[in-house]
């Protein structure tokens, strides 16, 4: 096989020698050829720039891809579209019951269940985005081998479809705050910015496990524990500062500047005026307790930590939209770049 002129032909004639690549015989190379007529490999990853035209350019069909995965997520069910409301409801009610009644948070504020149901439905938006995120590559490889588009439109597609539920799920939630007598106030307004920096936000993340996802498949399995466990870390089943006192100062400052909790946080102060008043109960109580006359080893501890808890709670106030800004804009860039890092790996194998 080294000599290719000693090949015969199947009539015994000589065969000639197998051709030598076009630029060992003064043509020019194939990567040449390809330059001067035009011709660009189709998997290479353009820059980032003429990238995020492709995006936008395609923003209708993200919306369109996405309405139309959420129609049909739920065709085979009997109730259909019923269970992008029902979904987080019963899983509101599940931990009413065992966080609500038996371990008797809903003491922390005064209206419970709303506070439990924004909870839920906004953080479920974010776990949501992020474990049908991780799938979005892997689950679309027939569409990213069949057709030239960027792919960062199915991680932006499936976060689009978790806001479209949580739109759905918002009617049920604006009942449940009118049974509660949570009237609009002018700060329902803010749930705007909070949501499109949670969506921000998740888009970012999603980006991330996107492409992790689509080369270590192992991801899904793992991404539920990983959610679960910042779940009961975020404060979505009770009042983190209800721990104030009760947990060392750091843990609580960790736990208001994870991102899990600052959008959930924003949306109950934006949708709750009982819990602003809460919040503001909460603050005059430790000031209270700051500036009460202390002669015994045991008060001026009690005075000591109450002063810190109410620092910490007046930083906490102000540096919340800080942390949902900071949150939302560097996931989305380094998510983005992250995810276009890979472009042209996509679909390979």
């Amino acid at each position: 096989m080294s000599h290719p002129e000693r090949l015969g032909a199947s009539g015994g004639g000589q065969v000639s020698a197998i051709a030598e690549p076009p630029h060992m015989n003064g043509n020019p190379s194939l990567a040449e050829f390809a330059t001067r007529n035009g011709l660009k490999q189709s998997a290479a990853r353009p820059p980032i720039g003429p990238y995020i035209r492709q995006l936008w350019q395609r923003r209708h069909f993200i919306w369109a891809f996405a309405s139309a995965k959420s129609v049909a997520m739920y065709t085979e069910s009997r109730l259909g579209q019923l269970w992008q409301v029902l979904t987080p409801l019963l899983n509101a009610l599940v931990y009413y019951l065992i966080f609500g009644l038996l371990l008797g948070r809903k003491s922390d504020v005064t209206h419970y269940i709303p506070f439990l149901v924004i909870g839920i439905f906004f953080f479920h938006f974010t776990q949501r985005s992020v474990t049908s995120g991780a799938k979005s590559v892997q689950t679309s490889m027939s569409l990213i081998r069949a057709l030239h588009f960027p792919r960062a439109t199915l991680p932006f597609s499936y976060t689009i479809v978790e806001l479209q539920q949580l739109f759905a799920a918002m009617l049920v939630l604006v009942a449940i705050m009118f049974g509660f007598q949570e009237w609009p106030t002018w700060e329902w307004v803010l749930i705007i910015p909070v949501l499109l920096l949670q969506l921000m936000f998740n888009i970012g993340v999603s980006l991330v496990v996107a492409r992790i996802g689509a080369f270590v498949p192992d991801l899904s399995q793992l991404l539920p524990f990983i959610l679960r466990t910042w779940l009961y870390f975020s404060g979505i089943m009770f009042s983190m500062y209800a721990l104030a006192g009760k947990v060392p100062g750091w843990v609580l400052k960790l736990m208001a500047a994870n991102p899990g909790s600052v959008y959930v946080e924003l949306a109950r102060r934006a949708l709750m005026g009982s819990y602003r008043k809460d919040l503001h109960k909460m603050q005059g109580t430790f000031e209270k307790q700051c500036h009460a006359q202390a002669f015994t080893t045991k008060q001026i501890a009690k005075a000591t930590s109450a002063c810190k808890e109410h620092a910490s709670l007046a930083t906490t106030n102000h540096m919340i939209w800080y942390y949902a800004v900071g949150w939302a804009v560097v996931a989305f860039v380094v998510g983005f770049w992250f995810f276009h890092r890979a472009e042209e790996r996509y679909g390979r194998g």
